[in-house]
């Protein structure tokens, strides 16, 4: 057994994304086919919860091609150059330590290049983002990772459409414990703050920050 959240967008209340966690059956073993069967497995459990319909799984191990695309490695946005780079190697190379960064020769890297330079582990504390000359707090946590999902998911046309036809989203490999950010937690995000009105908030730091400073604690157990 294991235990993966699910984002569900919440249209009504202060609430933005409820993070609820799922207990499921899991299919060990690296073969993609495993990680599928976990996720088939994660999805009918989440599928018992109340308001909860069709999960998308937003990785590369997601059936569908659209969750497929989803994933930071692959989603892409345009940088100060005018270059497409994908939101990994966006995050990592806009990374501040205080011993050095942003890297943003890391712009021009693969997202796995990215991810693994050993600057990024030999710089000291990181103190917070600067990407195209604007710099980004570490708080709330992961503000800016959500605001780079976020704009680079505004430039897939259709894609709001397609996710609308799900209640929740996923990332079977999320693990709250290890990690801070999630592109399944941002997709949800985007398609609450969609349908409410609110995606202009987007376009404005301050007005983004504030309102993910201004959210409440959503995990249900």
């Amino acid at each position: 057994m294991a235990k993966r959240p699910i984002f569900i967008p919440n249209l009504d209340g202060p609430v933005l994304v409820k993070t609820v966690d799922v207990t499921f059956d899991w299919f060990s073993g690296p073969a993609l086919s495993q990680k599928q069967r976990s996720i088939d497995s994660l999805h009918a459990a989440a599928g018992k919860l109340a308001g909860v319909d069709k999960v998308l799984e937003a990785s590369n191990k997601s059936r569908d091609p659209q969750g497929v695309s989803l994933n930071a490695f692959d989603l892409m946005l345009t940088g100060p150059d005018g270059a497409e780079l994908s939101v990994e190697s966006a995050f990592q190379g806009s990374k501040v330590f205080a011993e050095g960064g942003p890297y943003t020769d890391l712009y021009g890297k693969s997202s796995l290049e990215a991810k693994r330079d050993e600057r990024l582990q030999n710089s000291g504390e990181l103190t917070g983002f600067r990407f195209m000359d604007v710099d980004w707090p570490l708080e709330p946590q992961t503000a800016f990772y959500d605001w780079l999902c976020i704009t680079a998911l505004k430039r897939k046309s259709g894609l709001l459409d397609h996710l609308a036809q799900y209640s929740a989203f996923s990332d079977v490999e999320f693990n709250a414990e290890k990690s801070l950010t999630c592109t399944a937690w941002a997709v949800a995000l985007y398609v609450s703050l969609s349908k409410r009105g609110q995606l202009a908030a987007t376009e404005d730091k301050a007005a983004f920050l504030d309102l993910l400073r201004n959210q409440p604690v959503s995990n249900t157990q």
